[in-house]
């Protein structure tokens, strides 16, 4: 534990920002599964709504620095490429 008072206070707002962080990736990724499980249940609207929420959670997490842009980009493809060949085989 550190003895300077800049420190003390540095830990506090590591710790804040580490659960916040924590928490909003774990809304990240059940976003993701709720587009996956849309997909697996073949529910083209519901995961086509899933997926716009999904993409908003990435691009979030991409513009506070807690996930990579190209992960978010990768994500978001794959997600839209299962949606794609859903809306194919229904049609």
């Amino acid at each position: 534990m550190p003895n300077i008072k800049s420190q003390i206070k540095r830990v506090k707002t590591n710790e804040k920002r580490r659960l916040l962080n924590m928490s909003f990736k774990s809304s990240m990724r059940t976003a993701i599964k709720r587009v996956e499980q849309a997909v697996q249940n073949n529910d083209l609207e519901g995961a086509k709504e899933a997926y716009r929420l999904a993409c908003k959670k990435l691009d979030k997490a991409v513009a506070k620095g807690i996930q990579h842009k190209n992960f978010a980009a990768r994500q978001k493809s794959r997600l839209a490429k299962k949606i794609n060949a859903l809306a194919n085989n229904i049609a």
